[in-house]
């Protein structure tokens, strides 16, 4: 099955398998969304079913709490959990800060609520993640429905003054709807290209009435996985100040869809 993986899936399977090794048993676990953290999931639902490890996850999105339940996982909420051990997600970029911008699948929002009720947050990724600069991924700024393009028309006055080279903006769509989060609200993505300084940034959004939250993550992810399609994982701790080259070896795949 290995053999079957794409490059870039045998990155995010061995950045995923990498990152599951900070789980243990007993945990309370924030269960990232989108394509690489759906791998993490998998090999989480591995470890229950292999090992028998038990822990409680708290699902950042409604589909990933319907692939958790699907391995086995023991799915809460927040509220129940209340605080977590660790988040294991995965970024759309990141650059040498452990900044990020998350939000490409819509769940930016209970992603940085999770991320921050957790004791550490690790990213997962593969190598086309990492910038010099944020801003060549859209920037995704989850905004309420009522008033929406008074919303938007005020983001994009603001982006004037801001350090960013790109100042237009688009509202998600769904087809020929917009695009509705989990939470009910609608997304604005900015075509910023660069952003020179993302504090800046995440801070002035978060005034302007009708901004819910930003797809900017900083001073929240502690260690950032990555994984290469030739097995080979990078992890670096940005608090303890370390790097560290490892390889994920692994010859059947199967197993991680079992039950699904």
């Amino acid at each position: 099955m290995s053999g079957e993986l794409s490059p870039i899936d045998t990155a995010k399977f061995v950045a995923a398998k990498r990152a599951v090794e900070f789980v243990q048993d007993g945990m309370r676990v924030g269960l990232g969304t989108g394509s690489t953290a759906a791998w993490m999931v998998r090999c989480l639902g591995e470890l229950i079913r292999e090992d028998g490890m038990k822990i409680t996850g708290v699902p950042t999105s409604s589909r990933t709490a319907e692939l958790a339940r699907q391995v086995g996982i023991n799915v809460v909420s927040l509220d129940e959990a209340r605080w977590l051990d660790l988040t294991i997600d995965g970024t759309d970029e990141y650059d040498s800060d452990l900044c990020l911008i998350k939000g490409g699948g819509g769940a930016l929002l209970q992603e940085k609520i999770v991320a921050t009720a957790s004791d550490q947050m690790i990213v997962i990724a593969d190598p086309t993640k990492q910038v010099d600069t944020l801003g060549a991924f859209p920037l995704p700024v989850e905004v309420i429905p009522f008033g929406w393009q008074t919303t938007k028309a005020l983001i994009e006055e603001m982006l004037v003054s801001m350090d960013v080279l790109g100042q237009q903006s688009s509202l998600r769509m769904n087809g020929d709807a917009p695009f509705v989060t989990d939470e009910g609200n609608h997304i604005v993505d900015l075509h910023l290209q660069r952003i020179g300084n993302p504090r800046q940034l995440s801070m002035v959004l978060n005034q302007i009435p009708g901004v819910v939250e930003n797809g900017l993550f900083i001073d929240i992810c502690d260690v950032v996985v990555i994984g290469h399609g030739d097995g080979r994982v990078e992890v670096t701790d940005i608090n303890e100040g370390t790097h560290e080259e490892d390889r994920i070896e692994f010859v059947d795949t199967t197993n991680l869809f079992a039950d699904i």
